[in-house]
């Protein structure tokens, strides 16, 4: 089956490729489809920082995530994968860090513009600005809930006021995504799943679109959210279930305040849950959203009233001349390049680890997993192929997914755990491989 799934994977990115360019099919991105990127082969000064550190990371990542102390690989992970978001960002040079925060389309100018009002001034007349007229808002500011902007101002605030710095910031919160992943699979009982997963987390592709990206700080929120949701369920008190619940709540309540398909999250939620059957967690977890939701909505930005506006505008814009009978799977083969090819087998993966846990003959309609080292990334696993195709079926999504859903590429990467020993060395060395090769080749815009 994985096999099956990497060739799958493999057509499915090199039709994306050829196809536009052989018949002329217009699909509206810079280009280099289905990639937002355009052809530029160059090295640059992270050039030899990059290829050292993958060879490391292929040489000692599978010695490390079996002899390390759980807390000490940890640790590394987190280093590792700063380094590595660094390495390929520096390909640019400190550009490749600094400038694109700065642009005319992101943040940053905005927020030193407002850092100095309250925030509910911002809020006030937010939502008729998503649409046009006088001071209407950038573009990733107009395309998000006010939490994405409130995020860089808290960091205009802070002193991160240069695109430098503000990247550097973007970069490190975006590089606690991996280790939160790591823990959450570690509080539910599945330590060596987590260990086995690791190296896929931590470096890959991904990161070419991580280290200054937004999406990246959507994505740690969000890997915080379920990591304090699954110190919920693994609660022996109710006490501790319903504080725990509550906080993950006001997490994943924020995590819609930063983007409006962070919602999906609920189902990676659903299947923390599951995985321990802790339902009474639910109550507290809504409760928890419900008062960052709410509490946006007393401050002058409804969600319900927002998107429907948001929509209007995407579907106004770009997004119509984009065609769906090309981005229906052009968007599963950016998510491919980014997440990495890898993806392919992990999806085939978890498809047949899922028919075999269904019920045999007699048995109640339920799944039936045998231990939390198979169950749990079986569960995440499935979670994460679920977000990517309800996200691509919504029509929201055409183009740039190989960024605007980095929330959900960890939750499939973590299936890797369920591949043979033999695939994950391999699988491995071919992320490495792949993100050298993108970074260096195309210029992403980030």
């Amino acid at each position: 089956m994985p096999l099956i799934g990497l060739v799958v994977a493999v057509v499915v990115v090199v039709a994306a490729v050829v196809v536009p360019g052989l018949t002329g099919w217009r699909v509206h991105v810079i280009a280099f489809a289905p990639l937002h990127a355009r052809w530029d082969p160059r090295i640059g000064p992270g050039t030899l920082p990059a290829v050292l550190l993958a060879v490391v990371v292929f040489s000692f990542a599978p010695h490390a995530v079996r002899r390390l102390p759980w807390r000490a690989l940890v640790v590394v992970a987190f280093v590792t994968t700063v380094a590595w978001f660094a390495a390929l960002a520096f390909v640019d040079g400190t550009a490749g860090i600094g400038r694109i925060l700065d642009t005319g389309y992101e943040y940053l100018r905005t927020a030193r513009a407002v850092a100095d009002r309250p925030f509910a001034a911002t809020l006030d007349g937010y939502i008729p600005r998503i649409v046009g007229g006088p001071g209407k808002w950038p573009v990733h500011i107009a395309g998000h809930p006010p939490g994405a902007l409130l995020f860089y101002v808290t960091l205009v605030r802070l002193g991160f006021t240069t695109g430098l710095a503000a990247g550097w910031g973007t970069l490190i919160v975006g590089a606690t995504a991996p280790v939160a992943v790591l823990l959450s699979m570690q509080t539910l009982g599945a330590e060596s799943a987590a260990r086995r997963a690791a190296p896929f987390l931590v470096a890959g592709p991904a990161a070419i679109w991580s280290a200054v990206s937004a999406d990246a700080v959507f994505a740690a929120f969000g890997a915080w959210a379920v990591f304090v949701l699954a110190v919920a369920v693994t609660r022996r008190s109710r006490r501790g279930t319903a504080a725990f619940g509550v906080v993950s709540g006001v997490l994943f309540g924020w995590c819609v305040m930063l983007s409006y398909g962070l919602p999906l999250l609920a189902v990676v939620a659903v299947a923390v849950i599951c995985s321990r059957g802790s339902w009474r967690v639910i109550w507290w977890v809504a409760a928890g959203a419900i008062v960052v939701v709410a509490g946006f909505a007393l401050w002058g930005f409804p969600w319900w009233e927002a998107y429907p506006v948001l929509r209007e505008r995407y579907l106004n814009g770009v997004a119509h001349k984009r065609p769906i009978a090309y981005w229906a799977w052009g968007n599963l083969a950016a998510f491919c390049c980014s997440a990495g090819l890898i993806v392919g087998a992990v999806i085939a993966q978890v498809i047949a680890g899922v028919a075999g846990a269904g019920p045999r003959a007699g048995e109640s309609p339920r799944l039936r997993f045998r231990s939390p080292e198979r169950s749990v990334p079986l569960l995440l696993g499935a979670a994460g192929i679920t977000m990517i195709l309800l996200a691509d079926l919504s029509g929201m999504s055409k183009a740039e997914v190989e960024r605007i859903w980095l929330p959900f590429a960890p939750w499939v990467l973590v299936g890797t755990a369920l591949l043979p020993n033999r695939w994950r060395r391999v699988g491995i060395g071919v992320q490495l491989v792949w993100a050298l090769l993108l970074q260096h080749l195309l210029a992403t815009g980030w």
